[in-house]
């Protein structure tokens, strides 16, 4: 009997579908940062994965978060315990950073707007990060299909978490999603012409 495709909670609450390659991904980058640079481990390894999550029983949804337990227990069994720890540390750090960043609403332009958002206590309006409202805005606002949203949306928290600030305005967030926007695009167009 074939089995109906997977999809994926995400944290956010979002479906996408499970994507094969996806792990590999995760697989393989972690492998890499443990010096197990290997891109047909990291496929046997993810083989194993989605073959697992497709014979659970009565089940066609998983969340991101047992996706992830599933691959730390395969790279664990598999004497990977150091990749199995870097990617857990990995994805704690990320949950902890999420946590503790807040969107300012305010459009940083000239000094004065630097003093005000110095002056916390007078913002009524924030929030707490959440990515998916930038996946939103771009599949919304600007037609973008959701994949794309959602890595442009990655890249933007990456560039954003790794200036290790707290309190974000919203200014910086729109430059930065429109510089990553930008490189997909640009991508995409250079993958046309090939």
């Amino acid at each position: 009997m074939v089995r109906s495709q997977l999809h994926v909670v995400k944290s956010d609450g979002s479906i996408e579908e499970y994507v094969h390659t996806k792990v590999i991904g995760t697989i393989s980058r972690v492998l890499s940062k443990v010096g197990a640079d290997s891109v047909y481990l990291a496929e046997q390894l993810t083989d194993v994965v989605t073959y697992y999550l497709y014979n659970l029983e009565n089940t066609n949804k998983i969340t991101s978060s047992e996706i992830l337990s599933i691959i730390i227990a395969i790279l664990t069994e598999t004497g990977y315990e150091d990749a199995a720890d870097t990617l857990n540390e990995f994805h704690l750090r990320r949950r902890f950073k999420r946590l503790r960043t807040e969107v300012i609403s305010i459009n940083i332009q000239e000094i004065s707007d630097a003093e005000a958002l110095a002056d916390m206590e007078q913002f009524e309006k924030s929030y707490q990060w959440d990515k998916s409202r930038i996946v939103c805005n771009l599949t919304e606002k600007y037609n973008f299909d959701v994949p794309t949203a959602r890595m442009i949306a990655s890249m933007v928290e990456d560039r954003i978490f790794s200036l290790e600030i707290t309190t974000v305005p919203t200014s910086l967030i729109k430059q930065i999603v429109l510089s990553e926007a930008a490189l997909v695009m640009r991508a995409q167009k250079q993958l046309q012409t090939v």
